[in-house]
């Protein structure tokens, strides 16, 4: 008999152990190789672990087990034969009939009379009303024992003021307790250590949409019609951050140690919210994108993040954020650097307000942003310089992100 041990392999450098998030096969099944066996959260993604030959595989770690890279987490019996295709249920043979035997019923029990609702049923009398009013209960709090329901003086004498905090009667109590996956244990060790271990500060300024609803609505259709994608918000922000990168180079660093790390490159991670909770996918040399470039691969990874494939490696290595709280309604926040990077900026809802243009109020669809940053390394002049750079990017795209020629920047 031939067994092959199928072991955890690494999803990752640094990463030691997973958790068998979902089996997706039951102990005895045939699997073919390379079909998907089993789901596995890493404290960086959600991967899947494909059979590697196939077989009748022999489960050996259980769902929410935590196991560590290498050990052996299932069996396939790599000589036991396919089995056939499951053939049609024999036909079951029909019995005879057979001849009713009449058997003695026994007396019937006497009903017990049911009880008749009436308008007395928690009705107080009048003795017992002045007694409920003075301890402040009300009557449907108090079960009746007088005729029909009703509420008597001893019934108000003896019933008892609720105690402070109690729930009412009826109401429901349930609650559940759920295991958190080696992913969201990750998340939430790394957000406590970034407010422990950065001096991190938050700076807001405000945006005008209107320029960019101009673009996107005039050629939205022949966008899409070109190059097969739409033409979103996030495009705009990446490459507004971009050119502010190349400004504010302090605020594309990060610190390791005594020593701080400039980088001439802009990997920009986009936080993509997926199945698992909130991922960040990397844009490798954003600064070099153009506008289309953009948005078809931050669609090809937000596709891969909410399938389920994004790898680790697609997950690792940015030098800087940018994520959309206005997708779920934030009108304003605070987001939360994404360690090792030094800043992130935070991108909001866009509401119709009013504001004053050349001495004139008109309505304008205006967008809060907040960038926040590591002081340590960031002065308060480079973070603000930077988050009106960006501003100033968004309030006229066509002059700092499209160089005055609309069409030729989004290749149409």
């Amino acid at each position: 008999m031939s067994i092959l041990e199928m072991k955890v392999p690494s999803p990752g450098e640094s990463i030691t152990e997973v958790e068998i998030a979902t089996w997706l096969v039951q102990d005895g099944d045939y699997v073919e190789k390379d079909q998907p066996i089993a789901e596995v959260d890493s404290d960086k993604a959600t991967l899947e672990l494909p059979a590697e030959q196939s077989g009748i595989i022999t489960l050996k770690a259980e769902e929410g087990e935590v196991v560590q890279v290498g050990q052996v987490v299932c069996l396939i019996d790599m000589d036991a034969a396919k089995p056939a295709g499951s053939a049609a249920p024999a036909e079951t043979p029909k019995e005879e009939p057979k001849a009713e035997v009449k058997k003695e019923e026994p007396a019937p029990a006497k009903a017990e009379a049911p009880k008749v609702e009436t308008y007395a049923a928690q009705t107080p009398s009048p003795a017992a009303k002045k007694i409920l009013d003075e301890k402040g209960i009300a009557p449907s709090q108090v079960t009746g024992t007088g005729r029909d329901g009703r509420i008597t003086k001893d019934d108000a004498v003896t019933a008892s003021v609720p105690a402070m905090g109690s729930a009412p009667a009826g109401g429901n109590r349930a609650q559940t307790t759920t295991k958190l996956s080696v992913l969201r244990r990750k998340i939430a060790a790394r957000l406590v250590s970034v407010k422990n271990e950065t001096a991190m500060l938050t700076t807001f300024n405000e945006v005008d949409m209107s320029e960019i609803f101009r673009i996107r609505k005039q050629y939205k259709e022949e966008f899409a019609a070109k190059h097969g994608i739409g033409l979103g918000f996030m495009s705009f922000f990446t490459k507004a951050v971009t050119r502010a990168l190349k400004l504010y180079p302090d605020v594309n660093a990060s610190i390791d140690g005594d020593f701080k790390i400039n980088y001439d490159f802009a990997d920009i991670s986009i936080a993509v919210s997926g199945p698992k909770g909130l991922m960040v996918p990397v844009l490798r040399n954003a600064e070099n994108m153009t506008l289309r470039g953009v948005e078809a691969n931050i669609k090809d990874l937000a596709t891969k993040v909410r399938d389920g494939k994004i790898t680790v490696d697609e997950m690792t290595g940015g030098t800087f954020t940018i994520t959309n709280g206005g997708t779920f309604g934030s009108m304003m926040s605070t987001p939360i650097i994404n360690p090792p990077q030094s800043a992130i900026l935070g991108m909001h809802n866009i509401i119709q307000r009013p504001v004053a243009v050349d001495g004139q109020v008109v309505i304008r669809p205006m967008m809060y942003v907040a960038m926040s940053y590591d002081h340590r390394i960031i002065d308060g002049k480079e973070s603000v310089g930077f988050l009106v750079a960006v501003k100033e990017a968004i309030d006229n795209p066509v002059e700092f992100l499209m160089d005055g020629d609309e069409r030729k920047a989004l290749e149409l």
